[in-house]
């Protein structure tokens, strides 16, 4: 059989099996093999939680963004340009998310979420958490592992 044409229907199966995960679940995992996400695609439905590639990260792994509103993709949209409809999110070498600003409530962090900032990690002591470490101390503690 041919190498690359079984590779193909591998990632499409992982693809397919990806978007019957929980958005958690998803989130835990997919940084972790990036390149199974689906790549950005216009004139595509997209809802709330999906995940996409597009583009590549400053570590050369596809850029993936998290879908903030259901829409229809269109060509002047593009993940790197439209932040009301994607949140691009990667990860530290260690597996933490790297901490994006929120736009809002459908993205702010919760209580016990983790997340890398500025090199140190950071644990939520709030809920509904749109600030950064420095902007808002008291809703952040250092963590440990």
């Amino acid at each position: 059989m041919d190498m690359m044409k079984l590779a193909a229907e591998m990632r499409t199966t992982l693809q397919y099996f990806v978007t019957t995960l929980d958005a958690e679940t998803q989130l835990d995992k997919m940084l972790e093999i990036p390149s199974m996400f689906p790549a950005y695609e216009v004139g595509k439905a997209y809802k709330v939680k999906d995940v996409i590639s597009y583009g590549v990260n400053s570590v050369g792994d596809p850029q993936l963004y998290q879908v903030l509103q259901d829409h229809i993709s269109a060509a002047e949209w593009t993940p790197d340009t439209a932040t009301s409809l994607y949140k691009a999110i990667g990860v530290t070498e260690g597996g933490y998310p790297v901490w994006v600003q929120p736009l809002g409530a459908s993205d702010a962090y919760n209580t016990g979420d983790i997340v890398s900032h500025n090199g140190t990690l950071y644990i939520s002591t709030m809920d509904g958490n749109v600030w950064s470490p420095e902007t808002y101390p008291a809703g952040w503690e250092v963590y440990a592992e």
